[in-house]
C-alpha cells in the first residue's frame, strides 16, 4: 500500500555496483530522508554483485515511514564510451586532442545499452545521441563498415581512376 502513495523524496544517486557503503554522499543523503541506510546497502550491493565496480545511477523513492524503493539504471554513456576505447578518462580538450578511439559497432553496442535511458525508439537517433556524448569526451568514431570493406576499393579505385 505504501509502494502505490506518492513518494515524500526522490533522491538520485550515483553508486559504484556491489560497493555502496554508509560513507558520504550515500549515507548523509539517504538519512535526510530516515532511510534504514542499512537496508538499502544490503539491497542495492546484492542486486549489483554482477555489476562489481561500475558507477550506477540510483532514484530512490522515499515513502511516508521510511520505507523506500529504488530503481537502477544503466551506467552513464561516458563510463560505457571510455571502457569501449579503453581508457581511464576522457580528453581535457576534446576539440583540441584527442583521448581514443571507438569504432562505429562499438558506437552502436552503447546506444543499443543506453536505450531505455534515452529519450528515444530510434537506435540511428540513440548513436548519434552517445557520438555527441562521445565527442566531449575526446573519443574519435572510427568510421569502419565491414559490409563496405570489399566492395568500397573495387568501387573507388574505378570511379576515381575515370572520372580524374
Amino acid at each position: 500500500m505504501a509502494k502505490r502513495a506518492k513518494p515524500e523524496a526522490v533522491v538520485k544517486v550515483l553508486v559504484t555496483g556491489g560497493q555502496a557503503n554508509p560513507a558520504p554522499p550515500l549515507g548523509p543523503t539517504l538519512s535526510q530522508h530516515r532511510v534504514n541506510i542499512g537496508q538499502f546497502i544490503s539491497q542495492f550491493n546484492e542486486k549489483t554483485r554482477d555489476q562489481m565496480g561500475v558507477p550506477l545511477p540510483v532514484i530512490v523513492k522515499v515513502y511516508r515511514g521510511g520505507s523506500f524503493e529504488f530503481e537502477i539504471k544503466t551506467p552513464p554513456a561516458s563510463y560505457l564510451i571510455r571502457r569501449a576505447a579503453g581508457i581511464a578518462k576522457g580528453s581535457g580538450a576534446p576539440k583540441r586532442e584527442s583521448a581514443g578511439t571507438i569504432t562505429s559497432q562499438q558506437l552502436r553496442q552503447v546506444a543499443e545499452q543506453k536505450m531505455d535511458d534515452l529519450n528515444t525508439d530510434s537506435v540511428e537517433a540513440a548513436m548519434r545521441i552517445i557520438e555527441g556524448t562521445a565527442r566531449s569526451c575526446g573519443v574519435q568514431i572510427a568510421e569502419v563498415d565491414d559490409t563496405a570493406g570489399p566492395e568500397a576499393p573495387q568501387e573507388t579505385d574505378g570511379e576515381l581512376s575515370d572520372g580524374a
